[in-house]
């Protein structure tokens, strides 16, 4: 009995441990080459540059001269200066009236050694000071109106330029208060001087 007690002390079974089974490392795989494709060379052939085409806006410049003759075109309104008074105003060509006229103060007339004359102020445009002047008489005109009795006028001789031309012609001394502008000129100054275009305004330098 002992001896089978023994006996089966000697044979308890015990589990053996698993054994560890290391698996090898896989072999590396050789590194396989990367191919790049060259860049592709791009060749220009021909450049093209688009400009866009100016657009015009301007209008082409006026007419300066016009006739045989190439008698130099003026505006409805131009400047004109005023001799012996030294003045420069602003004048309304009027290709309708037959003589020039100027805006006159304090008209009267005087006799100098039997001559007579006529004494006058014309306002300066940029003062609006008198400026009093003397010249001698030409002659009188008698102005007829409408609703009015009829106007006697002196009329002496000036000197007038208007851009590159200049002539002494006879004016008119008139009461132009109710007018735009203190001076008209006339056909006496502009006959196989100027074309008139009533378009027009300010053509002659200053």
């Amino acid at each position: 009995m002992f001896l089978v007690l023994m006996l089966l002390g000697g044979c308890t079974t015990v589990a053996p441990e698993p054994e560890v089974v290391n698996c090898p490392e896989p072999k590396a795989c050789p590194a396989c080459e990367v191919l790049q494709c060259p860049d592709p060379e791009v060749q220009i052939v021909e450049k093209i540059v688009q400009v866009p085409t100016p657009v015009i806006t301007t209008e082409p410049p006026s007419a300066t001269t016009a006739g045989d003759m190439h008698l130099p075109i003026i505006g409805a309104v131009e400047w004109v200066d005023v001799e012996p008074a030294g003045l420069r105003m602003q004048a309304r060509i009027d290709t309708g009236a037959e003589t020039t006229s100027i805006h006159a103060e304090q008209v009267r007339l005087v006799e100098k050694e039997g001559k007579r004359y006529v004494r006058f102020s014309v306002p300066d445009p940029q003062s609006d000071e008198l400026v009093p002047m003397e010249l001698r008489l030409r002659r009188q005109v008698l102005i007829k109106q409408h609703s009015r009795e009829p106007e006697r006028r002196f009329v002496v001789r000036m000197w007038l330029t208007l851009g590159d031309m200049r002539s002494r012609v006879d004016v008119t001394l008139s009461d132009r208060q109710d007018f735009e502008f203190p001076l008209l000129v006339g056909r006496n100054f502009l006959v196989d001087a100027a074309i008139v275009d009533v378009s027009r305004r300010h053509t002659q330098a200053m």
